[in-house]
């Protein structure tokens, strides 16, 4: 079976937190709103991930949260972990490259721009010039007969604002 990886950018964050620190701000309203619709949207339509990987930054840990209370990752046995490589400055290919060696079957990666857009264009082979929205979705899977070969196989991207599925080939 393929490795699919789910690569999601935090939903819309305060512009400020109370403490002056980057790493502190967290989500507004309507952007965990954002994140519950994306997450209902995934789950809809089966393609809930069995892990995730999260920035330990407020905002991305937040997103991870939702996503895996409104997914029941719980319930299936899933969890919530916090990666460096997930946040900025971090090494978000060496965390794609143990996962798919550890055959992970349904991993999301949380964190932030502009490494993401780096990474999902990488994976997927498909230019993000404009990076990705807040709590947008891209989807890969790896290709069955070569695993670690890249670019990845894109399957989706998720629109976070109109829940489109764009260049889907799940």
């Amino acid at each position: 079976m393929d490795v699919r990886l789910y690569i999601m950018r935090h939903g819309p964050a305060e512009d400020h937190a109370a403490s002056g620190r980057d790493f502190d701000r967290a989500l507004t309203s309507s952007g965990r709103d954002r994140v519950k619709d994306v997450a209902r949207a995934l789950l809809e339509a089966d393609e809930a991930p069995h892990v995730i990987l999260s920035s330990p930054l407020v905002r991305a840990l937040q997103t991870a949260e939702i996503v895996a209370s409104l997914t029941k990752l719980g319930e299936r046995g899933g969890s919530v972990e916090v990666r460096r490589e997930l946040e900025p400055g971090g090494d978000g290919p060496a965390l794609v490259r143990e996962c798919v060696a550890q055959e992970e079957k349904r991993v999301m990666l949380v964190g932030h721009e502009p490494a993401l857009s780096g990474l999902a264009e990488l994976l997927s082979g498909r230019r993000f010039p404009a990076g990705l929205q807040k709590a947008m979705v891209v989807g890969v899977a790896t290709h069955k007969d070569e695993p670690s070969a890249l670019p990845m196989r894109l399957r989706f991207v998720l629109e976070p604002k109109s829940l489109e599925w764009l260049d889907d080939s799940r």
